[in-house]
């Protein structure tokens, strides 16, 4: 199975609603860090013009990728400068450290349904 990896830079008052779009659209899980850059928009107040945001990722299925980032970008516009971005990379591998084992397409078989990363 191929993987694709959404990285999500947004501002931080839209995360619980993407968070809550990424449950009901069934990914695996998600990690979230606080970032701080500039690019579109910058705040020209500070001295160094950064800008606090929320980095967002996501291991996927890459049939899905499309679809989640579409979803991702509609719940966090505004038309303003500063909406942030998303960005669909490829994924070559995804191991669980845990087991040590590549994760692949018949860990859905062993988990009756939903594919979990």
């Amino acid at each position: 199975m191929s993987f694709a990896n959404i990285v999500a830079i947004v501002r931080p008052a839209v995360v619980s609603a993407i968070e809550n779009l990424l449950h009901e659209e069934g990914a695996p899980g998600m990690s979230v860090g606080h970032v701080k850059g500039y690019g579109d928009y910058a705040d020209f107040y500070r001295n160094d013009w950064m800008v606090s945001h929320v980095r967002i990722e996501v291991f996927i299925a890459e049939s899905m990728a499309e679809q989640i980032a579409e979803k991702i970008m509609n719940v966090a516009h505004t038309g303003l400068e500063g909406d942030g971005l998303v960005a669909i990379l490829p994924v070559s591998s995804v191991y669980h450290i845990r087991t040590k084992k590549r994760h692949e397409e018949d860990a859905r078989q062993k988990t009756g349904g939903e594919q979990t990363l």
